[in-house]
């Protein structure tokens, strides 16, 4: 199942009519895909942008044309490598490292995903990227194969970190498994799968999801009273309110979720987003 399919299944269950999810997974993939609905998908980007967590099985002494196993063999070598010198090399892919994306992703070269260039037998040139990996760890080993947790920036691709460890340690190696367990502040354990989803009594499906500023838990809060709210609501800078300069909050008015804004010079929020609610 794609990533858009998974998509327009939850929006045909809820008759939502505007989703949208925040990352697609690769088809090998599996795991935590957040979707969001109505007035959640206009906060969906903070998720783009979030850090992410995966565990990915990692086969040595195979490469292949995608790094990963939907790809056609590239060479084989024969394997004979220590649990040390894995960890030596995995010390050298983490923290602040380039990667070089692969030719079969979604990146757009002219308007043209580069995966389809590559099944044309086309190299289009790509440009070393700067992410982060805040961790890159074996959990079980058995033969050439290791189970790995791998914890990193936005745009990292894993199916390069697993080819990039063959590489550094002379025999290859590809992705077979990956799945995601968490994103930013989600994790699996509070997810829902779709068959559980679409088992739900239909009045009661809404109720599974989460509020759409469960998306910004990452900002401070900021409190409005009814004046404040009226300018705020109005697209107007919502004066005195109690906040640093340049820091974006979440706006309220006693529990109810606002929108969220950035606090200027003068002390005042003003709005960057807002949610459809009733203006008083």
């Amino acid at each position: 199942m794609s990533s858009n399919h998974a998509l327009q299944k939850a929006r045909w269950l809820l008759k939502a009519a505007k989703g949208g999810h925040t990352g697609t997974l690769d088809p090998l993939a599996s795991g935590l895909l957040p979707l969001t609905f109505g007035e959640a998908t206009k906060f969906s980007q903070t998720l783009l942008d979030a850090d992410k967590t995966y565990e990915a099985t990692i086969l040595l002494g195979i490469s292949t044309t995608t790094a990963d196993a939907e790809g056609e063999v590239l060479e084989r070598h024969p394997v004979s490598v220590t649990d040390g010198d894995i960890e030596a090399v995995m010390g050298r892919l983490r923290g602040l490292i380039e990667q070089v994306p692969p030719m079969y992703s979604a990146l757009k070269h002219h308007g043209k995903a580069l995966y389809e260039y590559a099944r044309e037998g086309i190299e289009i040139p790509r440009e070393a990227r700067k992410v982060t990996i805040h961790a890159f760890d074996v959990l079980t080993r058995e033969g050439d194969s290791l189970k790995v947790r791998v914890a990193c920036s936005k745009g990292t691709y894993v199916r390069t970190l697993a080819s990039d460890l063959g590489a550094f340690l002379g025999c290859g190696a590809h992705l077979t498994a990956l799945r995601r367990t968490r994103i930013g502040p989600f994790d699996l354990e509070g997810s829902v799968t779709l068959a559980d989803f679409e088992a739900c009594p239909e009045e009661a499906r809404e109720g599974r999801l989460a509020p759409a500023d469960a998306l910004l838990v990452h900002l401070a809060v900021c409190r409005l009273d009814a004046e404040q709210t009226r300018q705020f609501l109005h697209g107007q800078p919502a004066r005195e309110v109690a906040g640093e300069c340049g820091r974006m909050y979440r706006a309220y008015e006693g529990e109810r979720f606002l929108g969220v804004g950035t606090v200027d010079e003068k002390g005042a929020l003003i709005p960057n987003r807002l949610v459809a609610t009733g203006i008083r």
